[in-house]
């Protein structure tokens, strides 16, 4: 091969593997919660024109038996042949449902978190169920789905509840998302205008504060608040994280809401129908050191649709 020839080889790879469509991954584990997950992202990945990845992961179960007595390989095989027929079936209907659709699927022996966190580096969207076959009962969403929200260097998407037709919610039917000025809070913005516009829905942006904002650690309010003043500097907060993206997706009608309450009160109420709630995995507030915020953890565990988590994985620029 010639040096010429080497050069235009490796160019063309370089342009396959730079163009090469990132998959959605959905994660199964044959629970009712995890079929939700798959229908979703099935769609999503149709809607996207990328292809669909299912994986199920599990670990080898442990038997009681005496120390040195070995366990029957059959149960094993068994156990193997059985997460397989899961990944074929949930295959084969996702291809059925959308036979253009490239679906493929993996097998992993792992625990789930690690499972899934491998995929997402490579991903476009992860979306799983709120609760699998395992863990707590009492709890709302499982371990697994709370702990890849908040590692996932893509964004997560948690089927906590399907949009119910009858609802009356102010914002149902669309999506919503909340905005309080932060990098996080950029990137679920931007999330959010590419599903409405992906989806043909409108938009409703929801600010929620319940004192006027900071400059910054430390900072403390003055004795007496002229909230009349600082309600008109919220709202050009809002306008101004939303001014950017309206003109980049000017087929998606926005609907700016400005609320004096709680965050999480506040989202939990304008989810009420959405079709899709998106939150940054933290906002303004909080410990730095966390990785999920206490808004988008009861968002994860209150809402009645499915809520997207986004996290700050490249630079997103702020528009004014």
């Amino acid at each position: 091969m010639t040096g010429v020839t080497l050069v235009v080889f490796l160019k063309r790879r370089e342009d396959a593997m730079t163009t090469a469509r990132k998959p959605i991954i959905v994660g199964i584990d044959g629970s009712e919660s995890s079929q939700k997950a798959l229908e979703w992202g099935l769609d999503e990945a149709r809607r996207r024109g990328l292809p669909l990845r299912i994986v199920h992961a599990f670990v080898w179960p442990l038997y009681d038996l005496p120390y040195g007595v070995p366990a029957d390989s059959s149960r094993d095989h068994g156990v193997h042949e059985a997460a397989r027929a899961l990944l074929t079936t949930a295959a084969e209907n996702a291809r059925l449902r959308c036979p253009d659709l490239e679906v493929t699927t993996h097998l992993v022996v792992a625990g789930a978190p690690l499972a899934i966190l491998e995929e997402a580096k490579d991903a476009e969207l992860v979306v799983l169920g709120s609760r699998g076959l395992g863990g707590v009962a009492g709890l709302l969403i499982g371990s697994v789905g709370v702990h890849v929200a908040a590692h996932a260097p893509c964004p997560v998407v948690i089927i906590r509840g399907l949009p119910e037709a009858s609802s009356t919610g102010t914002d149902a039917g669309q999506v919503v998302v909340g905005v309080d000025g932060s990098e996080v809070s950029a990137h679920a913005v931007e999330f959010a205008f590419e599903e409405a516009s992906l989806r043909g829905l409108g938009l409703t942006a929801v600010h929620a504060w319940d004192h006027p904002s900071l400059e910054g650690a430390g900072v403390m309010l003055p004795l007496i608040v002229d909230f009349e003043q600082a309600e008109s500097e919220e709202l050009m907060l809002l306008s101004e994280c939303l001014a950017g993206w309206r003109e980049k997706y000017p087929d998606v009608p926005v609907v700016q809401r400005l609320v004096r309450k709680r965050p999480t009160k506040a989202l939990i109420e304008a989810a009420d129908g959405a079709e899709l709630l998106v939150v940054g995995s933290r906002g303004r507030g909080g410990f730095a050191g966390l990785l999920l915020g206490s808004v988008s953890l009861a968002a994860l565990n209150h809402a009645h649709c499915p809520v997207a988590v986004v996290r700050p994985v490249r630079s997103v620029p702020r528009h004014r």
